[in-house]
């Protein structure tokens, strides 16, 4: 063997052993890497001013942060007040055509930055876990008159179960929810994550966010819903499978109806024809309660 080829073969050596370290260094961050994917979702600021009949609002959550938001009143006499509650790394900027649609139908609407989104406090995500509470300190500020919560994705999960501790909600719309943050979280979790490493991320999220993610479960809340709820799936969901909301349904202890779009994905489920049914179906629960319970 020449010098030359003798350097060569040291040089690979060396970036073999280096490439091995860098594999081996990154396989034991993945959980620390994946409970960072989990706790601290991506937050979209608020750029836009409040829609017409709306004004800027906020609230202090129990554990001292501030929220903050829209309020909006209905254009006749108020029949209700829609909540409306976003999706992960979202705002309150989406609830513009909510708030559109419902206010000229006499509802007033309330559509908060969730903790860690947008320009609320906090910057932690924990799918419910401590947002439930939240929910329950802007529903203390509303008139009382009916309730309905509507919620997409992570705002659909924060809303069911939020309702299965507070009886003021009078119905739940429901859209594109995960059955339970574990297994919608396995779902998502990359090839490269392993049973343990995903377990392991699990318990360095639940350490850093104060919360037991096993714990964030729409599917366990369900069976203490008494309020009507309307679940709203797309058919070609791959990112949270309609399989989720048909686990909610089977729990559900009140009135219950599950909408499957055909041909939606993720966050496509509520268009245009299905927010007919959608109106039709709040109307209907609100023409039955004209005051919240107790």
């Amino acid at each position: 063997m020449t010098s030359r080829h003798r350097r060569i073969l040291i040089a690979a050596t060396a970036a073999v052993v280096l490439i091995g370290a860098a594999c081996a260094w990154a396989v034991l961050q993945l959980p620390a890497l994946g409970a960072g994917g989990l706790l601290y979702p991506s937050r979209r600021p608020v750029t836009q001013p409040p829609p017409q009949h709306c004004i800027d609002a906020s609230v202090t959550s129990g554990d001292g942060l501030t929220l903050r938001g829209w309020r909006c009143a209905a254009q006749d006499d108020p029949r209700g007040t829609i909540v409306y509650l976003h999706g992960i790394a979202d705002n309150r900027t989406s609830a513009r055509g909510v708030i559109e649609r419902f206010v000229r139908r006499g509802y007033g609407v309330v559509a908060f930055d969730s903790r860690g989104h947008g320009a609320s406090d906090g910057d932690i995500c924990t799918y419910g876990f401590h947002e439930r509470h939240d929910v329950r300190r802007i529903l203390d500020t509303l008139p009382p008159s009916p309730i309905v919560l509507v919620g997409t994705s992570l705002g659909a999960a924060i809303a069911l179960q939020a309702a299965a501790i507070d009886d003021r909600v009078t119905g739940v719309v429901a859209a594109e929810v995960f059955s339970d943050l574990e297994t919608v979280a396995r779902e998502r979790a990359p090839r490269v994550f392993s049973d343990a490493s995903i377990r392991e991320a699990f318990r360095i999220a639940g350490e850093r966010g104060r919360f037991d993610v096993t714990a964030v479960s729409p599917v366990a809340s369900a069976a203490s819903i008494h309020a009507p709820v309307l679940l709203v799936h797309g058919a070609d969901d791959i990112d949270t499978p309609p399989d989720h909301s048909r686990r909610v349904l089977v729990r559900l202890g009140g009135p219950k109806r599950l909408i499957i779009v055909p041909g939606a994905g993720h966050n496509g489920a509520l268009r245009a024809g299905t927010w007919t049914t959608v109106e039709q179906w709040i109307d209907t629960i609100v023409n039955a309660r004209t005051i919240p319970r107790s």
